[in-house]
């Protein structure tokens, strides 16, 4: 006994659906994951511009 054409029909509609999820879901992490890595590179950007910063600031009040 095979599968009715409706069937089959539903069964395709179902793994576009899955498919459009998975791709969407995919986007969402790697988008995710971009961000991370800037937010990474922005806080360690402000952590050395806070070093260097903090070294002058260091050296201005060892000379004085």
């Amino acid at each position: 006994m095979g599968a009715s054409p409706e069937d089959l029909k539903q069964e395709v509609e179902d793994l576009k659906t899955a498919q459009a999820t998975q791709a969407a879901a995919l986007a969402g992490a790697q988008t995710t994951q971009a961000a991370m890595q800037a937010g990474t590179w922005a806080t360690m950007a402000a952590g050395f511009a806070g070093l260097v910063v903090g070294l002058f600031l260091g050296m201005a009040i060892a000379k004085s």
